[in-house]
Parts: C-alpha cells; structure tokens; sequence
C-alpha cells in the first residue's frame, strides 16, 4: 500500500500559508502606517502652508513661498515614493525566501522519491525515470531562470526611482 510522503503533511503546508501571511500582513502594516503618518503629517502641512499664504502680504511673497512649496513637495513625494519601494521590496524579499526554501524542500523530495522509485522500479522503467529526472532539472532550469529575470527587473525598477528621484529633486530645485 502507498502512504503519503511527509512533504504532503498537512501542518507544515499550513506553517507555509502562515509564513506567507505573515509576511504579507507585516508589509501592509508597514504600508498602512506610512500612509497614515504621511496623511497625517500633509494635513499639518496644508494648514502651515494656508497659514503662509495668508501671511504672504505681496505678488514676491507669493511667488518665494510658491518656489518652497514645489521643492519640499519634489522631495516628499520622492520620499514617499523611496520608503513605498523599500516595503514593497522587503515584503518581495520575505515571500521569497518562503517560496525559496519550499521549492528547495520539494525538489530535494522528489529527488528522494525518484531514487527510492529506482530501486523499486521493475526492469525497463528505466527510460521513464530518466525522463522524469529530466523534467525535474528542466522545471528547477527554468525556475532558477524566472527567479534571475524577477531579480533583473527588481534591480531595474530600483535603478529607475532612483532616476525618477532626482529627476524629480531636479525639478523641485528649479522651480524653487
């Protein structure tokens, strides 16, 4: 009779959904704080600013306090962009590293499960099991290939929004 392999036990696939939603919901706290502390903070700042602009007695106080205004907002906006990325990244970075080590946990599996289906195996299956061995290094190929390209593009949109970033500083700076 055939009984189940441990890598088919039912706690450790909840441990793995666990970790997954865990990782998932630290990210989101992390994101939701920042939304509030900056939605907090942009209040406090609009009535600065309405405090400012009432203030302001002529067109040159205006146009000084309009110049400030666009390089803070520059900087903030690439700010929040930076810290967004940062959460993002990390929360990518865990749920990785979950993912990872299942991917490796499975093929290390059916590597086992290949081997003892050899030694069991009636004459002639041969063939079958070296194709399936086959397929097995050919699906680690090509996740081991998805993994870099996801990596490349990761490093590539930190590459842009650090360009974004001083495009943006660029233009706050001319506009003060």
């Amino acid at each position: 009779m055939y009984t189940v392999p441990d890598q088919f036990n039912t706690a450790a696939g909840i441990e793995t959904l666990a970790s997954l939603a865990s990782a998932t919901f630290a990210g989101m706290e992390r994101l939701a704080a920042l939304n509030l502390n900056t939605a907090r903070t942009l209040m406090e700042q609009g009535a600065d600013t309405s405090r400012a602009l009432l203030a302001a007695g002529d067109a040159q106080a205006l146009l000084s306090l309009q110049g400030k205004l666009a390089k803070t907002d520059a900087e903030k906006a690439a700010d929040y962009s930076r810290k967004v990325y940062e959460i993002a990244n990390q929360t990518r970075e865990a749920l990785s590293k979950v993912v990872e080590s299942q991917v490796s946990e499975l093929n290390t599996n059916l590597g086992m499960q290949l081997d003892q289906a050899v030694k069991t195996a009636p004459a002639g299956s041969d063939l079958a099991l070296n194709t399936l061995r086959s397929a097995l290094s050919a699906a680690n190929s090509a996740y081991d290939s998805i993994n870099k390209a996801a990596r490349q593009a990761g490093e590539l949109a930190e590459a842009n929004l650090v360009v974004a970033t001083k495009f943006a500083l660029m233009q706050g700076k001319k506009a003060a």
